[in-house]
């Protein structure tokens, strides 16, 4: 399967558990085809855990469901207790390697912001380089890892902020939202008649996600778009209403995920449309608003002040766009 069908695959299998969500379902598709990593920031009961527990049943490796494991993170959590830990056995008086959580192919940390910061940073070295290091020994992880994490905005008593290097590593941030009335009447319905609920069965194969990627390496993008995504970060660190502005691995992803969108949508070549939908996700989370600046622009996306830099950060970006020349060819270099 080529990506637009790895991805619709994908998406009609999701729908039938998330109700109503379909373009939020698309991003959160897109950031896994890139091999990026998304934070689910919203209101507890929306359906974060279940859309990633579901995400990891549809996809086959091995002929099996692909490996899921699931982190609850609580205060008193260790960073061996997420990494693994040497264990000395008295049989053969050596020391054991004992995996932890990441060493699967798809990693839920579930409330991410409910553990202290030094088991935070032990996601670090896992979710940018698909590795970790115990001791002095450096283990390779799948190269498919994947992490969703979730966080509760609402609430922040017994709460540790994620720190700016930890959402710099998420390609995405994302909310689901509360469902509409009818795609809730359709979750009460399924509760009432549980044969109404399809049963959930992989309809990809790691096979088809790697020759995505291969896909994704040829999509065509104008170095005006380049320029673009380049010029929206620089802004970012120069406006007056952020202390933090995007990093250069921002852009990075933007561009990937840029391709793997253009190619979702059915196309092999970048248009800046696709810049002006991805960026607020991509930018946003990573973006500090300065103190008394949170009143200002606010956005949908995602709520609380990453909402507030997301609306910034579409007017950043439709100011850059605006110095391209509208009548410019996407599809080819000039």
């Amino acid at each position: 399967m080529n990506t637009q069908t790895t991805a619709a695959a994908l998406l009609s299998s999701l729908e039938k558990v998330i109700k109503g969500k379909k373009e939020v379902l698309r991003f959160f598709i897109s950031a896994y085809l890139t091999g990026g990593h998304v934070l689910l920031e919203d209101v507890p009961g929306v359906g974060k855990t279940t859309l990633v527990k579901t995400f990891a049943a549809l996809i086959e490796k091995d002929g099996k469901p692909a490996q899921f494991k699931r982190i609850q993170c609580t205060p008193d959590l260790l960073p061996y207790d997420i990494t693994g830990v040497e264990v000395f056995n008295a049989e053969t008086h050596s020391f054991a390697f004992m995996e932890g959580p990441v060493f699967a192919d798809i990693l839920l940390a579930d409330e991410l912001n409910r553990t202290p910061p030094k088991v935070q940073s032990a996601l670090l070295e896992a979710m940018a380089e698909r590795q970790v290091t115990a001791g002095t020994v450096t283990r390779p992880l799948s190269p498919f890892f994947f992490t969703a994490a979730t966080q509760n905005p609402v609430e922040s008593l017994g709460t540790y902020p994620l720190p700016a290097a930890q959402l710099d590593r998420f390609s995405m941030c994302l909310s689901l939202g509360y469902p509409d009335e009818e795609a809730e009447y359709e979750l009460l319905h399924e509760q009432t008649k549980p044969q109404a609920a399809e049963t959930v069965v992989p309809v990809v194969s790691m096979q088809d996600i790697a020759a995505s990627r291969e896909e994704q390496r040829l999509v065509f993008v104008h170095p005006a778009l380049e320029r673009v995504i380049a010029g929206i970060g620089k802004l970012t660190r120069t406006h007056p209403a952020f202390k933090l502005g995007s990093s250069p691995r921002a852009g990075i992803h933007l561009l990937q995920l840029a391709r793997t969108f253009a190619l979702i949508c059915g196309r092999n070549w970048v248009e800046d449309d696709d810049i002006r939908v991805l960026a607020p996700l991509v930018l946003a989370h990573r973006c500090v608003i300065k103190t008394g600046m949170a009143s200002g622009t606010a956005s949908g996306t995602v709520p609380g002040s990453i909402g507030t830099a997301a609306g910034l950060i579409s007017e950043i970006t439709e100011t850059v766009i605006r110095t391209v020349d509208k009548h410019t060819d996407w599809t080819q270099a000039d």
